[in-house]
C-alpha cells in the first residue's frame, strides 16, 4: 500500500531531524503521520506510525489501547520525504485481508512548538485517534473474478 501526507496551509513545520530508517517509539512526540487499520468482525486493530524523520513504528491491539505490542513486519515501511509531508510504502502482509476500517491521521508541530492534531473524523473530547470514531475510511473486500 502506497500513502502520502502532505500538510497543506502550516509555513513553518517543524520536522523531525532525519535518522537511519528504523522501527522507535513515541514518534507522534513531533509532526508524525498515522494509519489505523481494524479489520472487519473484531475489536482489534494495528497502529503504523510515520515520522518524517525516516523512523516508523508498528503495533497491534486486541481492542481500544489494550495489549499494545509490536506488530512484527516482513518489509520495515519505505518512507521518503516529499515537500509538505512523506510518501510511504507499507507491506501489509503482517495484517488480516478482507475489509478493514482505516484511520489516517497527523500531529502537526510548527516551529514554535504549537501541535495540531488532525484526522479523518474525531471523537468529542481531547484528540484520541484510536478511538473508534477516527476509524472513518471503509475500505471494502474485492470480488475476485
Amino acid at each position: 500500500m502506497s500513502l502520502t501526507f502532505v500538510v497543506i496551509g502550516v509555513e513553518a513545520v517543524r520536522l523531525p531531524d532525519m535518522i537511519a530508517p528504523a522501527r522507535a517509539d513515541e514518534l507522534w512526540r513531533t509532526t508524525c503521520f498515522e494509519m489505523f487499520w481494524k479489520p472487519d468482525g473484531g475489536d482489534a486493530y494495528v497502529e503504523f506510525n510515520l515520522s518524517p524523520s525516516l523512523g516508523w513504528a508498528a503495533y497491534r491491539f486486541d481492542r481500544y489501547r489494550d495489549r499494545m505490542r509490536d506488530l512484527p513486519l516482513v518489509i520495515a515501511p519505505q518512507i521518503e520525504r516529499v515537500p509538505g509531508g512523506v510518501e510511504v510504502d507499507i507491506d501489509l502482509t503482517s495484517v488480516p485481508r478482507g475489509p478493514a476500517t482505516i484511520g489516517l491521521s497527523a500531529v502537526i508541530e510548527e516551529i514554535d512548538g504549537t501541535k495540531s492534531y488532525w484526522a479523518l473524523r474525531h471523537p468529542a473530547g481531547p484528540p484520541d485517534f484510536h478511538h473508534p470514531d477516527c476509524f472513518a475510511f471503509e475500505l471494502p473486500a474485492v470480488a475476485s473474478s
